[in-house]
């Protein structure tokens, strides 16, 4: 089986190295001195446990690869589009995407079923290159919970003890493709579950994203921090309950709100998405929080408290430049 990591970020080189460690043959397209990096010295991933080093086949040009057998995406969504006709040319008939990432994906209302089925994202996919390079009836939902930096280039630190995936295709089906790519993924050391209901795992992690993220964004501060505020803490449930709302709104369990808020609570760890906005990176302002509230509006859910913090953040991203 060809397998190429798009994207061997802290994410995408996590995974890389993962399947590597359990002697699967992986490429890697990266750029930059991440790329050059690896070519010269190898990837190298930090985990609890051990210190995993590869040596992929990797480049900047996905021409060089031969069609591969499943794809996995490991970039922002802003940055989506932008390769979409890269990660297309590496596709076959039968080729497989997965796509990790936060947010609502530009693919979740294929297989859908409803009156909404069939709807695309504008804010994510605005000219269709997705749609149309890629196709959401290969696409396999990925929801990451795994923590990482990239240490230097080349080098990627792990932080959790645990690193769970779970994954599934939009229309709920089993793919035995799918379930040879969790089995590789497993014997590299991970956590991998297979779900018929890929869209309930996406509203459960947005669910402490959009809260946390948010929150982080306008604090610069873990929910540890802030959540010790009876004020802060109020306005977090508020618009957990008000995510939750949404999910409902389509169908989904994204599970208790109120869990949520705990967990948040009892976070040190600075959501990424501030993290991004500290270090000067491209956020992931519509994934994470404007898409959510597009899709209130097409449910017809109200979402006040949502609407002002997410108002307040975007304009916080947009001040650093780092939104458009």
């Amino acid at each position: 089986m060809k397998i190429c990591v798009y994207g061997a970020g802290a994410v995408g080189g996590h995974i890389a190295g993962r399947l590597a460690a359990g002697q699967t043959e992986v490429s890697v397209i990266e750029r930059g001195e991440q790329l050059d990096a690896i070519r010269e010295h190898g990837l190298r991933v930090e985990t609890r446990e051990r210190i995993l080093v590869s040596h992929p086949f990797v480049t900047d040009q996905p021409g060089d690869l031969q069609p591969q057998d499943i794809v996995i995406v490991a970039v922002k969504a802003p940055i989506l589009p932008i390769i979409a006709e890269g990660v297309g040319s590496l596709l076959h008939q039968d080729s497989l995407v997965l796509m990790v990432g936060n947010g609502i994906p530009w693919w979740y209302f294929h297989a859908h079923g409803g009156a909404h089925d069939g709807t695309q994202l504008p804010r994510l996919d605005p000219d269709q290159a997705l749609w149309r390079f890629i196709g959401p009836e290969r696409v396999v939902g990925a929801v990451a919970y795994t923590a990482g930096s990239v240490l230097a280039p080349g080098v990627i630190r792990a932080e959790n003890a645990r690193n769970r995936f779970i994954i599934g295709r939009p229309n709920g089906q089993p793919d035995t493709r799918m379930e040879t790519l969790a089995s590789l993924l497993t014997s590299g050391g991970l956590e991998v579950a297979v779900t018929p209901k890929i869209r309930d795992a996406i509203w459960a992690k947005l669910m402490v994203n959009l809260v946390g993220g948010s929150l982080g964004v306008l604090t610069a501060s873990a929910t540890t921090n802030i959540l010790d505020k009876p004020a802060v803490a109020r306005t977090a449930q508020t618009m957990a309950d008000e995510c939750a709302a949404i999910a409902g709104a389509l169908g989904c369990d994204p599970g208790d709100p109120g869990e949520a808020v705990s967990k948040l609570a009892a976070s040190s760890h600075l959501q990424s998405i501030a993290q991004d906005l500290q270090a000067g990176r491209l956020m992931e302002i519509d994934a994470w929080f404007r898409v959510p509230l597009d899709l209130a509006e097409l449910v017809q859910v109200p979402t006040p408290t949502l609407d002002l913090v997410v108002e307040l953040a975007t304009q916080r991203a947009r001040a650093a430049g780092l939104y458009q």
